[in-house]
């Protein structure tokens, strides 16, 4: 429960770095607002012509009587929609962090540089074109891997009371641990941690990774709040990585700031890409 707690944290620490640094924060947020744009499109789109797709994928429905059609398709075009929104919640990470990659970074490294006892921060040594690569394919292994879950938890919301109670809720930690790797990985791909040790590390710590990623993944439920909160989740995604390497995180490095805004020491059995 301890490290519930601070993963929680992390990402409220994230926000008031971003908070503090408003050029970073504003960069951060063009990013989430081309995807946000992208999104909606594509969204709209499905509402207005959803209906009429579904029509033409069911061509063997056109010979029932009435009201079974239009129920069926009713029913599929419903689904067609959640699926559709779901897979914006899952996929909105990822998808602003490859638009986003030289903003994330810029902004990764700086928090490192900030809270660093020796100001400090990994970096690749990369061109952007092979990071974007790296970073397109593990983001696209982890939606694979978030659309199984998807699928999954979507035919357990038919089970009478379990579905209706247990899946969401189980939905939102899937989604949140899903969510809290992309962020971490602006941190580790830098330093070099591959995609299967980013996983091993985030299970290693799992309360920790609810703690900051199942809260994101309710309030990203939200329509808009996603673009506004995801420079600060970067930062505290960032924060959370070095915790997880057992990276010294610098208490001086808030400039001042008031003791209760001071980043908690990582624990002494934190683990390292190597284990």
């Amino acid at each position: 429960m301890r490290d519930l707690g601070a993963g929680f944290r992390y990402l409220l620490k994230g926000q008031r770095w971003v908070a503090r640094h408003g050029r970073s924060y504003g960069f951060g947020l063009l990013p989430g607002l081309v995807t946000l744009v992208l999104y909606a499109a594509v969204l709209v789109a499905l509402a207005l012509w959803g209906e009429d797709a579904v029509t033409w994928a069911t061509p063997f429905a056109d010979d029932w009587s009435s009201p079974w059609a239009g129920l069926f398709r009713g029913f599929l075009t419903a689904v067609l929609f959640a699926l559709a929104l779901l897979l914006a919640v899952v996929t909105f990470t990822a998808v602003t962090l490859l638009i986003g990659q030289p903003f994330y970074e810029n902004l990764s490294e700086k928090v490192d540089r900030d809270v660093s006892p020796d100001g400090y921060a990994p970096e690749s040594g990369l061109p952007l074109w092979r990071e974007l690569w790296i970073s397109a394919r593990d983001s696209l292994r982890i939606v694979v891997r978030a659309a199984l879950w998807g699928v999954l938890l979507f035919g357990c919301g038919f089970i009478p009371v379990v579905g209706q109670t247990v899946v969401p809720v189980v939905g939102v930690f899937v989604t949140g641990f899903f969510l809290t790797e992309e962020l971490t990985a602006v941190a580790l791909q830098r330093r070099g941690v591959e995609l299967r040790t980013r996983l091993a590390l985030l299970r290693s710590r799992k309360t920790l990774v609810w703690g900051f990623g199942a809260p994101l993944a309710a309030a990203f439920l939200v329509p808009f709040v996603a673009v506004f909160l995801m420079p600060g989740a970067v930062a505290g995604a960032t924060l959370m990585a070095r915790d997880l390497l057992g990276e010294e995180i610098d208490e001086g490095g808030e400039e001042g700031e008031q003791a209760a805004t001071t980043f908690p020491q990582p624990p002494s059995g934190s683990p390292s890409p190597g284990r």
